[in-house]
């Protein structure tokens, strides 16, 4: 069993938010029912008061501080399965994630997940919080993670995740013609009637700020360079589909499109590519124990480069 010590800040967009909800959303390595678990046992003070009820209201510059107990967490079953593992020490991993891999085991993802990988590679990983992760991937989304191997790192880099200074970059191919520069800054939360999904709201959304600026126009598509300031569930899908610029072959946040202008190989090569062209490809952070950067940059697997390197052949092509 482990230690947790962890506080934070109320802020305006959780003004009037169950405790629970708003716990949720300060520290999203801990699922909520686990944080319901916590507030119940008095694990939760609120300005140095326990809170026992889920139900009571937070409001802005409120301290929240978690004290509790980590159990084990058997349920979890280690597997033997690759990890593509970019750095390691001590006190973090890196990982390069492959598309189609699921980062946690939930509901009927039990086995063969990323976390599964992790707890055989570090067996330590099964005394921390989410095995480690400081942040995820969607299933279908490649690139970079970054994991913690022991409590002091994870909650170095869990506050370096909730003040925004890990910095993550990602490539993308998008829909259209976007601006050569952007900012997006609007509030995401959850679909009012597609509970599934995630969207942009005018009003209860949690701030979200996405950065991207155009590394290369082809003639139906961007290639992009995207930065994140923020990191809500499926911020970029959701910013971009907003613009009406949505990923390329997103399933939920895309829409159907005919390519009438582009050659029958490379329509269907688009056809062919059945994830969304989104890859976690630099990451920045401070060491938790040396306080050095750290820089870390992933190559796109062959499914995204080969895709970009047939919009440029055509691009060529067609001038």
């Amino acid at each position: 069993m482990n230690q947790i010590h962890l506080n934070n800040i109320i802020s305006d967009d959780l003004a009037g938010f169950r405790l629970d909800q708003a716990l949720a959303k300060l520290f999203p390595q801990f699922s909520r029912s686990q944080l319901q678990q916590w507030i119940e046992k008095g694990g939760v003070t609120v300005n140095q008061k326990k809170i026992i009820k889920s139900k009571d209201r937070v409001y802005p510059g409120q301290k929240v501080e978690l004290n509790v107990t980590l159990e084990n967490r058997e349920e979890w079953t280690a597997e033997a399965l690759p990890l593509d593992i970019v750095f390691e020490d001590e006190s973090l991993l890196v990982i390069n994630k492959p598309p189609g891999l699921v980062v946690h085991p939930g509901a009927g993802n039990l086995r063969s997940t990323l976390v599964n990988a992790l707890l055989y590679y570090d067996t330590e990983l099964q005394k921390l919080p989410r095995a480690g992760l400081i942040h995820r991937l969607d299933k279908d989304t490649s690139g970079l993670l970054l994991i913690a191997r022991n409590l002091t790192a994870f909650h170095h880099l869990s506050q370096q995740m909730q003040q925004r200074t890990i910095h993550r970059s990602y490539a993308a191919i998008v829909e259209g013609s976007p601006k050569l520069m952007d900012t997006i800054n609007l509030a995401i939360g959850r679909h009012p009637t597609q509970r599934t999904k995630m969207s942009v709201l005018m009003h209860g959304g949690r701030s979200a700020v996405t950065h991207f600026k155009v590394l290369e126009k082809f003639l139906t598509h961007a290639y992009l360079d995207i930065e994140l300031e923020t990191g809500r569930t499926h911020q970029i899908r959701v910013h971009m589909a907003y613009i009406n610029h949505p990923i390329l072959g997103d399933p939920v946040y895309g829409k159907s499109h005919r390519y009438d202008r582009l050659s029958e190989e490379l329509s269907q090569q688009i056809a062919d590519f059945k994830r969304q062209a989104l890859h976690a490809k630099k990451i920045s952070f401070r060491h938790p124990v040396t306080e050095e950067l750290v820089t870390l940059e992933s190559n796109l697997p062959d499914d995204l480069e080969n895709l970009l390197q047939a919009f440029r052949k055509y691009n060529a092509t067609s001038l």
